[in-house]
C-alpha cells in the first residue's frame, strides 16, 4: 500500500462555508444532538496572516466546531474581505468548503501536494493550539478543497455529551458514517482519492434493477441508476458517486 500524499489517513474535519453561522450552529447541533458550540472572530491580519493566492488579505472569518464520536465540523462565516471562504460563498453558495487533516509538516508535506499538481490556494495562522494551515486547490480532482493542518498543541477534537439528557440527535445517533460527492467521471474521482489516501482502488458497484431498488424521486418512480465506489478511511468513508440519464437528485 503506498503512503498517502499526507502521510497519514485520517480526514478529521469537514467544513462548511454559511451565510448565518449562528443559525447553522444550532441546526447542526439539533441533528447531532450534540454540546453546542461557541463562534469565535479569528484573529486580525497580524496574527493570523492570511494570504490568498499569494497576497496578503485581512480576511476573518466567524468559526464554530461542532465535535461528534467520528469527525469534527466546522462552521465558517467569512467576513467581505478576499479569502477562499468568501470566494466559495459567492460563487457556489453555501456548502461542504474542504476536508481537513492534521499533518506533520506542512513545510514537508507542502511540496509533495504542488508536485502532484495541487498548488497552495490560502494559508494563515491561528494561536489556539499554536498552529498554521494551508488550504490547496483540489477541487477539479477531489470536489472539495483539502486543508493541511500543523499545530505544535493537540486540537481539541473530543466529542463531548450534552449535560441535558434530553437533548439526543433526530436520527437516533450522532455518528457521521460517510461523505458522498456526485461526480462526473468515477474512474478519475477514485483514482485521485486512493492516490491521495494512499490506499488500493475498491471496485465500481452498479445499482440493481428498479425493480430491486424501488427509487422514488419527487414522489415518481425512476430507475436512477449509478455507479458507486466506496473508500474507507479510519474516521469517515468516502463515497463517489456516478449518476447515470434517469431522473434522480
Amino acid at each position: 500500500m503506498a503512503e498517502s500524499l499526507l502521510g497519514n489517513r485520517n480526514i478529521n474535519q469537514l467544513a462548511f462555508v454559511v451565510k448565518d453561522i449562528e443559525a447553522a450552529n444550532i441546526a447542526f447541533t439539533r441533528l447531532l444532538g450534540i454540546k453546542k458550540a461557541e463562534p469565535f472572530l479569528t484573529g486580525d491580519s497580524s496574527v493570523s496572516k492570511v494570504t490568498f493566492r499569494g497576497v496578503p488579505t485581512e480576511s476573518q472569518s466567524k468559526l464554530a466546531f461542532l465535535n461528534t464520536p467520528t469527525v469534527q465540523f466546522e462552521l465558517i462565516e467569512p467576513d467581505k474581505n478576499p479569502g477562499t471562504m468568501r470566494e466559495f460563498l459567492d460563487e457556489v453558495g453555501e456548502g461542504i468548503h474542504h476536508i481537513a487533516f492534521d499533518v506533520d509538516s506542512i513545510q514537508k508535506r507542502l511540496p509533495i501536494m504542488e508536485k502532484n499538481g495541487y498548488p497552495a490556494l490560502q494559508t494563515g495562522e491561528f494561536t489556539s493550539s499554536d498552529g498554521r494551515y494551508v488550504y490547496v486547490d483540489t477541487l477539479d480532482d477531489h470536489k472539495t478543497l483539502v486543508e493541511l493542518l500543523e499545530s505544535a498543541e493537540p486540537r481539541v477534537t473530543a466529542w463531548e455529551r450534552p449535560e441535558d439528557d434530553s437533548i439526543q440527535p433526530l436520527l437516533g445517533t450522532n455518528k457521521v458514517e460517510q461523505l458522498a460527492f456526485v461526480v462526473k467521471d468515477l474512474d478519475a474521482a477514485s483514482d485521485a482519492y486512493c492516490k491521495l489516501l494512499g490506499v488500493e482502488k475498491p471496485p465500481i458497484i452498479h445499482s440493481g434493477s428498479s425493480d430491486i431498488t424501488n427509487v422514488i424521486y419527487k414522489g415518481k418512480p425512476t430507475e436512477g441508476k449509478s455507479k458507486y465506489m466506496f473508500i474507507n478511511t479510519p474516521f469517515i468513508q468516502i463515497e463517489l458517486i456516478e449518476p447515470g440519464e434517469s431522473p434522480s437528485t
